[in-house]
């Protein structure tokens, strides 16, 4: 997965995009995906976040809501990008509770709904995991 995550987001809200990728046809004992299972990779540009705690306050909240939804998660690789900057005028600080909870509740929407009911349409159509 060197440089841009490969295929179109599987879903998007404002501020981040979901890319996933099937690890069994990357999993074995040298392979890109050892052990299989769910793997989770974040990619927070300096373009959208030019703070390093603005960025590490996202990619926090990106590793708990993860670990809040593991349970529902595929057993795929998982790319959360983030894909546009947070509002400067409407969060001021580079790390706020205002700030930790949009981001939040956006991760909890992409992770949860929006990446449940992209897994749905796959069943039904039938196609394999992206």
């Amino acid at each position: 997965m060197a440089g841009r995550p490969s295929g179109p987001p599987v879903a998007k809200t404002q501020h981040f995009a979901l890319h996933m990728t099937d690890t069994s046809a990357h999993s074995g004992a040298h392979g890109l995906f050892p052990g299989g299972g769910t793997w989770l990779v974040v990619l927070i540009p300096k373009r959208w976040a030019r703070r390093a705690v603005t960025r590490n306050t996202l990619r926090r909240q990106i590793y708990a809501v993860a670990r809040e939804l593991a349970h529902t998660l595929p057993p795929q690789a998982l790319v959360v990008r983030l894909r546009s900057g947070f509002a400067r005028d409407q969060f001021i600080s580079a790390t706020s509770d205002a700030l930790r909870s949009a981001a939040r509740a956006e991760l909890q929407e992409l992770l949860g709904d929006r990446l449940a009911r992209r897994l749905r349409q796959q069943a039904v159509a039938g196609e394999p995991h992206a």
